[in-house]
């Protein structure tokens, strides 16, 4: 066996540079955290010796340490852990930046990145730009399933090709941190540095995220930080103890996906987190992390019954450790990370979750509006008669919509384990029409937009996680329809003002109706500021979610004179019905809606039409 060096404290700097397997001269140097383990070794086939086991030596710390001469990039290691409880199990290395494809488990010594960046100018925009005044049109997917069989550089230009041309801002990666099952989409992740072997090389992924900035679009990262698998392998019992997990077993469980708990509470887990949040952002220039599950975080009796959680000191249900790591999260992220995104997918009323954390908020640039989505699609799958009666709960959001920084979500999570798909769980025979006018009202509605892969085709099939999208699809009219709708969407979401600068202010929404219910009609105001009456600065949006196309149908306008109809979802380019207003509005001298003036204008069935006001001249 080669002779090795005994190890030594931690040494400075971020926690991937302290711990991990380091390639150093003509051998690599180990840490892991293990304070409680009574013995630990590195094993693998390494150097030129064949398989080997290397002693560790344990610094005061908590960490073990060794070096092994020859041991060099692309070899493959574990940590043998001989835990407090006397078993031994052989780990993956919390820290390594780089992993075995499943259904191997061993983790995989990563050399320093010689990767040469060419975006620049994209970080330095990112960094001047103010994410919540600007248009943010996100694209969801899964990439082992969008292509199925690519790598990340394949996969890099075609992506980057799709969604340039429809328009998006951004894409946002189902987890790729890997993991050893791929059924549960990345969800349940062992390697929180290491991005999935399945598509390539940690390389491989900076070539991909490069690609991405080069063609004008964000990368941002599904991350959880709320639960791990149990597998033996990886962090489960680490060091024979409870040690990432919660000692406390009304604490350790994760009920709804049978996982454990970070004990966020133990200042080495918390940094464990913080620092892979940091090192993706720093490592892969990503634009942003969605951040998983936050309300499993914040309340300590989620998803549990009565016996089955202790309260906090002061006999409440609120996860107080957690409220501390996400507001350090999200502190520590944007100091360093300038224009980095953070997103809470939290499902409750928590308060605050977009308000910063020096005003006592939880710190998030934005926050999922799952409240929108569950009304909007619940509603919309009902009868066209019965929608009306609904309204309110379409409404309901458009109540709150100021209150935090939202995400409109309409996510991988709506189009799988038997909920159909935007299209099939529409009612009628023209479901086309319906997700048209679905996806409309969306870009209309306040709030930045989230749209996952094959619903921007109108997708028939729920979606499949090995074979992906019916690409086939885009051939039919109506489903290229429904793609060239976005695509004009995202142009004017990104041209229009009116539609994303008061996303997140009371003061950008105004309604001009609510109240039809027998014709189950909305028509609001979208402005860019208070006040604004110029064209692309105020836009009049009017949704028809009936079954009947409403002619001579009159509303009130704020403005006198001819209103332009910039967008008309049963338009004859998205293989629409062609009914319409023929380019234009105008309106007379009548008050409808509590408005001085009004237009008589067409609604067609299941549409949404926008109206600007006509440039003067």
């Amino acid at each position: 066996m080669t002779a090795r060096q005994p190890g030594t404290r931690r040494p400075a700097g971020p926690l991937w540079q302290r711990l991990g397997a380091h390639p150093d001269g003509d051998g690599t140097a180990f840490g892991v955290w293990a304070p409680n383990a009574r013995a630990v070794s590195v094993v693998g086939a390494l150097g030129d010796e064949g398989w080997a086991e290397y002693p560790m030596t344990p610094g005061g710390d908590g960490d073990w340490r060794v070096r092994i001469p020859g041991a060099r990039p692309g070899q493959h290691y574990r940590f043998r852990v001989t835990g407090a409880d006397g078993r031994i199990r052989d780990k993956a290395d919390p820290l390594a930046r780089a992993a075995a494809c499943p259904p191997e488990t061993a983790s995989v010594i990563a050399g320093p990145s010689s990767y040469v960046w060419t975006d620049q100018e994209w970080l330095a925009r990112r960094a001047g730009g103010a994410a919540e005044a600007g248009p943010l049109s996100i694209y969801e997917v899964h990439l082992p399933s969008w292509r199925p069989g690519l790598g990340y550089r394949e996969l890099a230009r075609l992506l980057a090709d799709h969604v340039g041309a429809l328009g998006f801002t951004h894409v946002q990666l189902l987890p790729i941190t890997e993991h050893p099952y791929g059924g549960s989409w990345g969800y349940q992740v062992s390697s929180y540095f290491a991005p999935t072997a399945r598509l390539g090389a940690p390389e491989d992924f900076r070539y991909f995220v490069d690609v991405l900035h080069g063609a004008g679009i964000g990368v941002l990262l599904d991350w959880v930080p709320a639960h791990f698998p149990k597998d033996e392998f990886a962090l489960a019992r680490f060091d024979g103890t409870p040690l990432y997990e919660h000692a406390d077993p009304l604490r350790r469980e994760q009920p709804d996906w049978g996982t454990y708990a970070f004990n966020l509470g133990r200042p080495e887990v918390a940094e464990f987190l913080l620092a892979s949040a940091e090192y993706w952002c720093t490592e892969f220039h990503l634009d942003g992390l969605r951040v998983d599950a936050v309300a499993a975080m914040l309340y300590l009796d989620y998803s549990r019954d009565t016996g089955q959680w202790r309260p906090n000191d002061r006999g409440t249900n609120e996860n107080d450790e957690a409220v501390a790591f996400l507001r350090e999260l999200n502190h520590r992220l944007h100091q360093r990370c300038p224009g980095v995104l953070t997103v809470a997918e939290e499902s409750t009323a928590w308060p605050g979750v977009t308000a910063a954390v020096e005003h006592g908020g939880l710190g998030f640039d934005f926050k999922w509006d799952l409240g929108w989505m569950n009304n909007l699609l619940s509603v919309l799958a009902l009868p066209h008669e019965r929608r009306g009666l609904e309204q309110q709960r379409l409404i309901a959001s458009l109540g709150y919509a100021g209150s935090e920084r939202f995400v409109l979500p309409l996510s991988h999570d709506e189009v799988v384990h038997g909920k159909g798909t935007l299209l099939t769980r529409l009612p009628g025979p023209d479901r086309a029409a319906g997700v048209r006018g679905l996806l409309a009202y969306q870009w209309a509605h306040p709030g930045k937009k989230l749209l996952f892969a094959g619903q921007e085709f109108g997708q028939r099939a729920e979606w499949d996680d090995v074979a992906g999208p019916d690409w086939e699809l885009l051939a039919d009219p109506g489903h290229r329809g429904i793609a060239d709708l976005v695509t004009d969407l995202n142009r004017l979401h990104r041209r229009l003002p009116a539609l994303h600068a008061g996303d997140g202010s009371a003061e950008g929404f105004e309604w001009l109706d609510a109240q039809d219910v027998t014709n189950a009609v909305l028509g609001f105001l979208r402005r860019s500021a208070p006040g604004a009456t110029a064209p692309g600065e105020l836009v009049a949006v009017l949704v028809n979610f009936s079954g009947r196309d409403l002619y001579d149908y009159r509303i009130g306008f704020p403005l006198p004179g001819r209103w332009t109809e910039i967008l008309n979802t049963a338009a004859l380019d998205y293989a629409g019905s062609g009914v319409g207003n023929l380019g234009s509005v105008h309106t007379v001298d009548v008050p409808s809606h509590g408005r001085p003036c009004s237009a008589t204008v067409t609604l067609p069935a299941q549409s949404v039409v926008y109206l600007t006001p006509a440039a003067a001249g």
